[in-house]
């Protein structure tokens, strides 16, 4: 496999634990948002500068970047996942997650319009199959209710789309900064998540068994997650994995549905069909490395 092969499949395995995320959120139960935002993120912060401290390893040095790229990834992890949280709460779910969910849309625009990055026909087409999968599976084939009291919520979740889908896109433009430093912007979400927790919300003590997931989540879709998304939004085909992406809103379905956290229905079965699709369109347009 190419190095580009590599890379692309690496921001691939980040999707996957990103799948995890709502279950493993779900099953916190009463933890404050912020308060695991910040838990999460610092959890995954020490893990990282105890991976970099290690015998042999590339020292606190890894942590330094320029300025741009740090501004760049830790405004774009903390932004994504507070406007998120406000659309969670300001909008219903299904809606907030369906306008959530056209950042991987959105990487393939961007990609095109500002990336430097061809996107063929089959790409594009992959990419609409892959929005529609997840449009089908949130909406339960329902047509939406636009509430106007609602629209703030919406705005939110459009601007962490929005915000996620820039990201991805401009982080190219850092390819030479490691992926370890996201050890640091991790550091610092959490210290963000902290003082917007004890601003907002009040502190909940964790039993045993949320410190358990919470640690799960730091590990993975807040942890090591953020690395394999930098190296594959550096260095792997950008147009392919923002349809890929895709995979994240169905195979987190799977789980619930897994861990008795959600209901069997037959939209499920027609999202997987046109997400495989669309993925199969989308890799076999892409151009040979």
């Amino acid at each position: 496999m190419t190095r580009r092969g590599r890379a692309t499949l690496a921001g691939f395995a980040a999707v996957l634990l990103w799948s995890s995320l709502a279950v493993l959120t779900t099953a916190t139960g009463t933890i404050p948002p912020f308060q695991l935002l910040a838990m999460g993120f610092g959890i995954a912060g020490l893990a990282g500068v105890a991976l970099l401290l290690r015998p042999g390893g590339p020292g606190v040095a890894a942590l330094r970047q320029p300025w741009a790229a740090g501004a760049l990834g830790i405004g774009a992890l903390f932004g994504y996942h507070a406007l998120y949280l406000i659309a969670l709460k300001r909008a219903p779910a299904v809606e907030a997650n369906l306008i959530n969910y056209l950042w991987p849309l959105l990487i393939v625009v961007f990609a095109a319009g500002i990336g430097g990055t061809r996107v063929r026909p089959g790409q594009w087409l992959g990419t609409v199959l892959g929005l529609a999968a997840a449009a089908l599976l949130v909406t339960r084939g329902r047509s939406l209710q636009i509430d106007p009291a609602h629209v703030p919520g919406y705005a939110a979740a459009l601007g962490a789309a929005l915000i996620w889908a820039l990201y991805s896109v401009l982080n190219r433009r850092f390819e030479a900064v490691p992926s370890a430093a996201m050890a640091g912007s991790c550091l610092a979400v959490g210290v963000l998540g902290g003082i917007a927790h004890l601003a907002f919300e009040t502190t909940v003590a964790p039993t045993a068994g949320q410190w358990a997931l919470i640690g799960l989540l730091g590990l993975g879709p807040t942890g090591i997650a953020f690395w394999l998304w930098d190296i594959g939004t550096k260095r792997g085909d950008i147009a392919v994995l923002g349809t890929l992406s895709y995979a994240a809103p169905l195979l987190s379905t799977g789980l619930l549905l897994a861990f008795g956290r959600a209901t069997p229905h037959w939209t499920q079965a027609v999202a997987v069909a046109l997400l495989l699709t669309g993925a199969w369109l989308s890799l076999a347009a892409r151009p040979a490395d």
